[in-house]
C-alpha cells in the first residue's frame, strides 16, 4: 500500500547546502526509497529568485518520490504541516564579527522560526537545526516552541561523527562501513571531543578495537582529534566555501537514523538535551552518543569514560554553558 507523503521543510533551501540537500531528499536518501515527500523550501525575500530556480530544477528531475514542493519566503507558509524540519539558514560569522552579534541575529531568526513551528507544524514533528551555533540555535528554538517536546529538538553533529568515521578508515585503510560506534561529545565548535575509545573495527578476526588496530595514542589524543575539530576550516581553506554536500548528507543521516533507527549494537552522534547523563550539566543541547528505535533516541548508558577523556567532556560543556548565557542575554 502506498505511503502518506511525508512534508519536509528545508531553511536556507537556495544556500549551498540545501541545494545539495534538497535532491537527497527527494530521491529518498533521506526517507528511505518506498517514502513519497513533499518539500518545504524556505529562503529569505533576496533569495526568492534563486529559491525558484531551486524548485524549477526539482520539477524537471522528475524525482517519483517527490509529490509536490513548496517555495517560499512565508514563514508561516513554509512551516504549515510539515512533519520534519531542518533547519539550515542561519545568519553566518562574518569577518570583524564578534560572537555577540552573530548570537543576536540567529536568536531573532530562530524566535521567529520556532513561533511559526510551534503554531502550525504536524503533531510530534522532528526538528535538526544544522545553522551554526548549532546547538545553541536548537536550545533557543527550543525555549520559543514550548509546546514541541524537547525530545523532537535536535542539532546536527554527525557530520563530525561522519568525519571522525573517514579518518579512522583512511588510518587504517579499511572500508568506512567497517567503522563504528566513534563518539562526538558537545559543540559542534571547535572544543568538540571525537572519541574513539569505544570504536570498533570489522575484520576478518571479528571486532577490533580502533585503539588497538591503530596502535598509536599519540595520534588518536593528538592530531585526529585535531584534524576533525578543525576539518570544516581545512574545507572552507581548500574549497573557498564551507562544506556542503557531506553537511546535506549528514543530515540526511541523522533523520534517517532517527526516523528509521540505528542498526543493532551501533550508536550515532546526535546534539539532544542534556538530561545530566555523564554528568554533563542539564538544559544544554550536547552531542551524545544515542540509538534510535520507533522514531526516538536513547543516550548510550554506561560507557567509562577516563580521565583524559572527562576533561574534554568538561571543556566543550564550559563552551555550551557560556554560549547559553549568551543567548538568553540576547533575548533581553
Amino acid at each position: 500500500m502506498a505511503k502518506d507523503p511525508v512534508r519536509v521543510l528545508v531553511t536556507g533551501a537556495a544556500g549551498q547546502i540545501g541545494y545539495a540537500l534538497v535532491p537527497m531528499i527527494a530521491r529518498g536518501v533521506m526517507l528511505g526509497p518506498d517514502q513519497p515527500v513533499i518539500l518545504h523550501m524556505l529562503d529569505i525575500p533576496p533569495a526568492a529568485e534563486s529559491l525558484n530556480g531551486v524548485k524549477m530544477e526539482l520539477v524537471d528531475a522528475a524525482f517519483p518520490l517527490l509529490k509536490g514542493v513548496v517555495a517560499t519566503t512565508d514563514v508561516v507558509e513554509a512551516c504549515t504541516g510539515v512533519n520534519i524540519a531542518v533547519m539550515v539558514g542561519g545568519f553566518p560569522r562574518k569577518e570583524g564579527m564578534e560572537r555577540k552579534d552573530v548570537m543576536t541575529k540567529n536568536v531573532s531568526i530562530y524566535k521567529s522560526q520556532a513561533s511559526a513551528l510551534e503554531k502550525h507544524a504536524a503533531a510530534n514533528c522532528k526538528v535538526l537545526v544544522v545553522a551554526n551555533p548549532a546547538n545553541t540555535n536548537a536550545l533557543i528554538l527550543k525555549e520559543f516552541a514550548p509546546s514541541i517536546p524537547e525530545k523532537n529538538i535536535s542539532c546536527l553533529t554527525r557530520l563530525d561523527h561522519n568525519r571522525a568515521l573517514g579518518q579512522i578508515s583512511e588510518r587504517l585503510t579499511v572500508q568506512v562501513s567497517d567503522v563504528k560506534n566513534v563518539i562526538i561529545w558537545g559543540n559542534h565548535s571547535s572544543t568538540q571531543y571525537p572519541d574513539v575509545n569505544h570504536a570498533t573495527v570489522a575484520t576478518s578476526a571479528g571486532e577490533k578495537p580502533v585503539r588497538e588496530l591503530i596502535a598509536d595514542d599519540a595520534w588518536l589524543n593528538g592530531e585526529f582529534i585535531t584534524t576533525v575539530q578543525q576539518r570544516g576550516a581545512a574545507i572552507i581553506k581548500a574549497r573557498k566555501l564551507s562544506s556542503a554536500l557531506s553537511a546535506a548528507s549528514a543530515a540526511c543521516d541523522h533523520i534517517r537514523d532517527w526516523v528509521l533507527g540505528t542498526p543493532q549494537g551501533t550508536w550515532v552522534s546526535m546534539g539532544v538535551y542534556s538530561d545530566g547523563s555523564y554528568n554533563v550539566p542539564a538544559g544544554l543541547i550536547y552531542s551524545f552518543p544515542v540509538t534510535c528505535a520507533n522514531g526516538e533516541w536513547a543516550i548510550v548508558q554506561g560507557l567509562s569514560i577516563d580521565e583524559f577523556s572527562r576533561k574534554k567532556l568538561d571543556l566543550t560543556a564550559e563552551e555550551l554553558s557560556e554560549e547559553k548565557a549568551l543567548a538568553y542575554s540576547c533575548l533581553n
